[in-house]
């Protein structure tokens, strides 16, 4: 194991190499485009190397058998978020540049205390209880900003609270599953062909699948809600192998949705332009119809960096950052993108695997099922699979609470890869 880690350390340097290199070559041509090449143009650039080559070397002392790939990849979609944001929003680039360095030096404390933190573990219904309060007050105190009420405005400095929240709901279901996983699967009430546990052991997942209905119906905040959602089922089925559980979970968001879309008119909105997005192509619908345009112009190959018209899609910097990618990097430059999405959800899953404990084991598992989930969500609402649901693409859209919440996911999920291997 000791020769595999250092294969391991090895190959996350030669990935920080091309990360550091793609940092400098996108600034480059940026700079050469807009006729501003000087020096200073990449002190930027520079910084955030620095603070990546600081973050590997002590990362890789605190955690010496743990898995480097974890990082080396994020590094990897961290670089390409920094060049994406200089290349749409160049007056957001440094605001960019301080959040990935927040998120860097926040992972290294996570794994510096993971220690503590996995002790939280003894406590489900505390971090349960902490979730819910995250999710309520948003209720109270959100803000309306894009559609969505899920904001928080602190000062100058807007929060996303779900981001957090689902962090504690992952805690939450990994405790809670492992300690009621017999009860779970050997249920001692039916009806019919339904066989269930008795209600004091469901009511706490109830309450977060309600909490995710609540998001959707009241905050009109449907990324979160299907991110919610997934979570829930997806580890409920995972601990419990009960494909009931899911068939139960799906029928009632089936109808949960279809109700909501009867009594609320935003819900028709976003299902109408999610159907028929040529009624409205310059109006309500016009996102994703430029959206679908720039993959369409971009092709296999790309227009080159610099060379396309992302900007003629509203919020492209957030939402829709994947669609730039596609119009400027083609098909073969999204490949790579989604191969790293999925290498590193691979690598987060392999660490659950080798895992004896069995919080620690399902706490692994969300934190990649939920950062694989969120990616799916995202592209699927820029490609049309699905209504567009205005979460971010993990470590590269722009925004601050996503880009710290995902690097709290990287840091915990890089201490549990050094545990019992």
């Amino acid at each position: 194991m000791y020769r595999g880690g250092n294969i391991m350390i090895k190959k996350g340097y030669i990935t920080l190499v091309f990360s550091i290199l793609l940092l400098f070559l996108g600034t480059l041509l940026i700079n050469i485009k807009n006729n501003t090449l000087t020096n200073e143009a990449f002190i930027p650039a520079g910084i955030l190397s620095v603070i990546f080559i600081v973050v590997q070397i002590i990362s890789v002392k605190l955690r010496k058998n743990a898995d480097n790939y974890l990082l080396s990849l994020v590094m990897f979609m961290s670089s390409i978020s920094a060049i994406m944001i200089l290349r749409l929003k160049p007056d957001l680039y440094m605001h960019q540049i301080v959040w990935i360095c927040i998120g860097l030096i926040v992972f290294l404390i996570i794994v510096t205390v993971s220690d503590r933190l996995l002790e939280l573990l003894d406590y489900p219904y505390v971090l349960g209880f902490g979730a819910l309060i995250i999710i309520c007050s948003v209720l109270i105190f959100g803000t309306d900003i894009g559609g969505n009420r899920n904001w928080i405005i602190l000062g100058p400095i807007q929060v996303q609270p779900s981001e957090f929240a689902k962090l504690l709901i992952i805690a939450f279901l990994s405790s809670f599953l492992s300690e009621n996983k017999n009860v779970l699967v050997l249920p001692s009430r039916g009806w019919k062909f339904i066989h269930l546990p008795p209600f004091r052991f469901l009511a706490p997942l109830l309450l977060i699948w309600s909490a995710s209905i609540l998001m959707f119906v009241s905050l009109r905040d449907l990324g979160s809600a299907l991110l919610f959602f997934g979570i829930v089922v997806i580890m409920t089925y995972v601990a419990t192998g009960k494909k009931l559980y899911v068939a139960i979970a799906l029928f009632f968001f089936s109808l949960s949705s279809y109700i909501s879309y009867l009594l609320f008119a935003h819900v028709q909105t976003r299902v109408a332009i999610w159907l028929h997005p040529w009624d409205d192509p310059m109006g309500s619908a016009y996102q994703i119809v430029q959206s679908l345009f720039a993959f369409g112009y971009g092709g296999v190959f790309g227009t080159g960096y610099t060379s396309g018209f992302p900007r003629l899609i509203p919020e492209v910097h957030t939402d829709f950052i994947f669609a730039a990618i596609g119009e400027e990097f083609g098909l073969i430059g999204v490949t790579f993108l989604l191969l790293a999405y999925l290498l590193l959800f691979m690598r987060g899953i392999k660490a659950a695997l080798l895992l004896t404990n069995e919080k620690y084991k399902l706490m692994a598992f969300g934190l990649a099922i939920t950062l694989l989930l969120q990616t799916f969500i995202i592209l699927a609402g820029v490609t049309k699979l699905l209504p567009l649901t205005g979460i971010t693409l993990p470590f590269i859209s722009y925004g601050g609470s996503s880009m710290v919440s995902s690097f709290i996911s990287l840091g915990l999920l890089y201490a549990l890869s050094s545990k019992e291997r």
